[in-house]
């Protein structure tokens, strides 16, 4: 029911023990029925019984992801969110996200996460300059916790720039940024928009993988106003991102346009 927390009466580890032993049967009675059957070139002895299992195991397998993609926009469409899918799962909210990309996108009756924070009068604007899709991905869904945010993501300081002095633009609130990324990396991008006096006001966060002294030394040097390690940890993570937005979207007074 709704709001309710589900009990599926087993365990992990007791789910997974009862799913292999089922598994294991119907694959090794579809192996056999494979052997036996007299038009098959299975049973011509090309290849032992054990290349015939992982035939049939491997075709469970991509029969099995079609069949959880179902239960998962199923559940979608009944309410369930990234977390509940994710706890189904033994993952976490971010592992269930990347396994289901745009679910909740592309379903009818999509559910909506509740943000965390009242919504303001108008949407925030960030600006991700990140080249790795994981990361980006793990930003965006920390940032949708936290209330209306308009996030656009490029890869690159070129892109970045071009987005930036685009005339139909909306000015962002806040930039985050990568440093190391193709054609501009971040270090490269980060002195323009210091330099650039249209554009130096707008709080840059530099969020990195980078923990070397001399690219920390070099941010603040082309004044960023942070710099901030991207944790290993995904909750961590989440955290992280959620404490860049809360001070700077929430916070700390931004400077009008």
């Amino acid at each position: 029911m709704p709001g309710k927390n589900f009990d599926l009466r087993t365990s992990s580890h007791e789910t997974a023990a009862i799913a292999d032993a089922a598994v294991d049967d119907l694959a090794r009675r579809l192996t056999q029925r494979l052997l036996e059957k007299p038009s098959s070139r299975w049973a011509s002895g090309e290849l032992p019984e054990a290349l015939a299992l992982l035939h049939v195991l491997d075709h469970l397998q991509q029969a099995t992801e079609r069949l959880q993609r179902e239960a998962a926009t199923a559940a979608a469409r009944a309410g369930a969110s990234y977390p509940q899918l994710g706890s189904a799962c033994g993952m976490t909210r971010q592992g269930a996200r990347r396994r289901w990309p745009g679910l909740f996108h592309h379903s009818d009756e999509k559910p909506t996460e509740h943000p965390m924070m009242a919504t303001p009068a108008r949407p925030l604007d960030v600006l991700l300059v990140e080249d790795d899709v994981a990361d980006a991905m793990l930003i965006e869904e920390a940032l949708s916790e936290r209330g209306a945010r308009n996030l656009v993501r490029v890869t690159d300081g070129v892109a970045a720039l071009e987005h930036l002095r685009a005339a139909d633009s909306p000015r962002p609130d806040l930039i985050v940024l990568d440093l190391n990324m193709p054609r501009m990396n971040g270090r490269e991008l980060l002195r323009i928009l210091k330099g650039d006096e249209d554009l130096q006001t707008i709080p840059v966060v530099v969020l990195t993988t980078s923990t070397a002294p001399d690219d920390v030394t070099s941010a603040y040097s082309s004044h960023a106003n942070a710099y901030v390690t991207k944790p290993v940890n995904l909750e961590e993570f989440e955290q992280a991102v959620q404490s860049i937005d809360a001070f700077y979207l929430d916070t700390a007074t931004r400077p009008r346009p």
